[in-house]
Order: structure tokens, then C-alpha cells, then sequence
């Protein structure tokens, strides 16, 4: 779930960006007065977007950016001068904040937050040096006891794998386990 955190030391001025983005259908939005609050909020979610303005009690808004959990953005929130004095690489809206453009930012912002992190779990999770030498291993056992090719070998873990519903490092243990009992 996605959440927008408001991190701003002035309460009225982060109700009232919170009155706007609820009136426009953003459902998850909290107001805090810290940045270390805010990384409270951003830690309770998947992803989000933080609003921060240049100094919070506890933190500038780079600092509380550096901090930020993966698949959070944050967008500060400044003065015209401050915003284009700043060039930090971190994404800005000057003050006045055009509704619009409030909106339209934190949308996009979500909603890149949300492409990476769908992207990122379809990603195959990367296997430790245990799990790559226990494949490697029954290749090796396949290779020299079937005469197989390095492919063939992997290609027969790789089929016996999804025949038993099993992951290739599960399967290669399996195989390991079998060829050094028949020893």
C-alpha cells in the first residue's frame, strides 16, 4: 500500500496539503512534525512518497532523503529561490503550490514507486555461493557419472526441478543426495 507522508513543522500548513490531496482521492495520508517520524510512516509501508519542507526539527530534507526506505520518493517543498538555489536532484515543488501540480507530482511519484516495486519482485531472487555451488556440484556429478554436457546437465536439474515442483537448488541437493548414497 502506498501512503504520502507530510513532514512539515508547520501543522496548519500540512493539513491543509493533506485536506488537498484526501479531497482529490488519496486515502493514506499522515501529517507528522519530524523527519524521524516521517521514517517511522515510510517504514510501516511498501512504498510512498514523503513531502518535506528544508529544515524539520530533527533533520534537512537531504539528510531525511539519504534515509528513506527503497521505494520512497521524497518531494520538498520550498520557496522559488530555495527550490532553484537547491538543484539537489531531489524532486521539488516551489511555494505557492499549485493544486495541480500537487496532485499531478504525487501521482507520478506513486505511481513510479509502485512500477519499481512491481517490477523488483518479479525479479528471480539471486542465489548465496552455497545455493550456486550445490548446483554447480551435481552438474559436476551429472557430467562425470551420465556424460553430460555442462547444458545437459543443467537443462536435466532444470527439468527435474519443475517435475517435482521443487526449486533447482532443492532438486540439486536431491541429486547430490542420491548419487553419494548409490556410492
Amino acid at each position: 500500500m502506498s501512503v504520502v507522508v507530510i513532514a512539515l513543522s508547520k501543522a496548519e500548513t500540512a493539513r491543509k496539503i493533506k485536506g488537498v490531496l484526501v479531497s482529490h482521492g488519496f486515502d493514506n495520508v499522515v501529517c507528522v512534525p519530524t523527519a524521524s517520524a516521517a521514517l517511522l510512516e515510510a517504514g510501516r509501508d511498501t512504498c510512498g512518497v514523503v513531502i518535506s519542507g528544508y529544515k524539520l526539527p530533527d533533520m534537512y530534507y537531504k539528510q531525511l532523503a539519504e534515509c528513506l526506505p527503497r521505494y520512497f520518493e521524497l518531494l520538498f517543498v520550498g520557496s522559488a529561490d530555495m527550490v532553484n538555489a537547491e538543484n539537489s536532484g531531489i524532486l521539488a515543488l516551489s511555494t505557492p503550490i499549485k493544486t495541480g501540480d500537487l496532485i499531478n507530482t504525487v501521482e507520478m511519484v506513486l505511481t513510479q514507486q509502485q512500477r519499481r516495486l512491481k517490477k523488483d519482485r518479479k525479479k528471480p531472487k539471486s542465489r548465496t555461493w552455497q545455493e550456486e555451488n550445490y548446483i554447480r556440484n551435481a552438474k559436476f556429478l551429472l557430467m562425470e557419472r551420465n556424460h553430460l554436457s555442462e547444458e545437459d546437465a543443467h537443462r536435466y536439474i532444470q527439468k527435474c526441478s519443475m517435475d517435482n515442483g521443487t526449486n533447482m537448488v532443492e532438486t540439486a541437493q536431491m541429486i547430490l543426495t542420491l548419487l553419494y548414497e548409490g556410492c
